[in-house]
């Protein structure tokens, strides 16, 4: 009876522990997300230059960015292989433009992952990232700053924490006219250690960035 008791008590505890952790995760997810849904300070919104005024304007224009706090999107995903293969996909992305970050979520037939890139920092909310790893060649980290900016590239290139140059040349891509944009890292250690150097392209007929390269 002794041993019965002792047995079930272990038991209830064990569930116990195992509620408590699951209701504190659930408890930091969330302060995450709500410190990720965030407004911008509007009094940091830098001056934009003409060819940033045009990237705006044509994708709705600065108060419809201001309003953006959150973008759901659900997308068929397409893996372009070295071989010429390729490899079509399923995921949901959730991106928090002046945060600057973003939530990928995804089902592949090893299992089901998530992760997190916030100001460079990259998370694994769950999954195994060997799941990841064998839809596509690029690193996870590179994948996810490749959503984030391209998505968000009319919010980005106001970051007062970069330098962005535009080349007054504009070079053919694909039958396309587009001028380069680079956004060069400045001197300071946060800097160098979080956010990469990229090309952004802006379409000289349209003014959309549409097409972005990331070292």
């Amino acid at each position: 009876m002794h041993n019965r008791l002792l047995l079930i008590f272990c038991l209830v505890l064990t569930m116990v522990i195992f509620l408590v952790g699951c209701q504190q995760k659930q408890q930091k997810q969330q302060e995450d997300v709500d410190v990720l849904d965030r407004e911008p300070n509007l009094e940091t919104i830098r001056i934009p230059s003409d060819y940033e005024a045009r990237a705006i304007e044509t994708t709705g224009g600065l108060n419809t960015w201001t309003r953006a706090r959150k973008i759901q999107l659900d997308c068929v995903v397409t893996f372009y292989q070295p071989d010429g293969s390729f490899y079509l996909t399923q995921q949901q992305y959730i991106i928090y433009p002046w945060s600057n970050s973003i939530e990928i979520f995804g089902r592949e037939s090893q299992g089901t992952f998530a992760w997190r890139l916030s100001s460079g920092q990259l998370e694994e909310l769950y999954g195994n990232r060997r799941v990841t790893n064998m839809m596509s060649p690029v690193d996870n980290q590179c994948f996810a700053e490749a959503i984030l900016n391209i998505v968000t590239a009319p919010v980005r290139i106001l970051d007062k924490s970069v330098e962005f140059v535009r080349d007054m040349n504009p070079i053919k891509i694909q039958g396309q006219w587009y001028y380069p944009i680079e956004r060069r890292r400045k001197t300071d250690i946060e800097s160098i250690l979080r956010i990469p150097k990229a090309v952004f392209y802006q379409n000289r007929n349209t003014f959309i960035i549409d097409m972005l390269s990331i070292a």
